[in-house]
């Protein structure tokens, strides 16, 4: 059995305009996570995302690259307490 992790996570680089948000939701749920995603008013995507281990560090290797069109320069997480059933899906959130 995996086990439960949250993290924080702040993408920089090209990561507004391109669809970041929507993509981020769509790979946490094909990852089988849950939390949200907002841009920042600085340019960056900020994240929080609960999900198993395994499939959480899959996550973070799609995020650290991002979806056609942008292009991710820098990527940090942050280890957050575990919150289970604080989320019951995914958002993406208006920044």
């Amino acid at each position: 059995m995996s086990t439960l992790r949250r993290v924080h996570v702040i993408a920089a680089g090209l990561v507004q305009g391109v669809g970041f948000r929507a993509w981020t939701k769509s790979e946490a749920l094909k990852h089988a996570c849950v939390g949200w995603v907002r841009n920042l008013p600085d340019g960056r995507v900020e994240a929080v995302i609960e999900g198993a281990s395994g499939k959480l560090e899959d996550l973070l290797v799609q995020l650290k690259v991002g979806p056609p069109g942008a292009r991710v320069v820098g990527l940090e997480v942050k280890e957050l307490a575990s919150k289970s059933e604080e989320f019951s899906s995914f958002a993406s959130l208006r920044g």
